[in-house]
């Protein structure tokens, strides 16, 4: 197992990961563009979350958790509109906010406790 899927905020951000890709399976109604910023988003936080801890030095490590975080904000305002535009419920609305709000808390603490 790699260390970064030890990582209870890889697991989170995996987890939000899988449910906005089959949320961008089932909707066809989305706009492309929101359609492929989202995507790219939701999968950045992973994927920078997984660079950044093979990475050495705190200051690499803190440069990818901190482009996650950027990642974890877009994809909260794409999901907000998506929301506005009924394209998404309430709930998956909420369920998504909460674990992307959960998950920014997580990376900035992940980032605040590199020396």
């Amino acid at each position: 197992m790699f260390d970064f899927e030890k990582l209870e905020v890889y697991q989170k951000a995996h987890d939000l990961a899988l449910m906005i890709l089959g949320i961008l399976y089932r909707e066809k109604n989305i706009d492309p563009y929101m359609r492929d910023q989202l995507k790219r988003a939701s999968l950045g936080v992973v994927l920078n979350i997984a660079e950044g801890t093979g990475r050495v030095s705190g200051a690499d490590k803190k440069h990818f958790y901190t482009i996650a975080r950027g990642s974890v904000f877009e994809c909260v305002s794409i999901v907000k509109v998506l929301c506005d535009l009924e394209i998404l419920s309430k709930n998956q609305y909420n369920h998504l906010y909460y674990g992307y709000e959960e998950i920014s808390k997580m990376l900035l603490a992940l980032f605040r406790s590199i020396k």
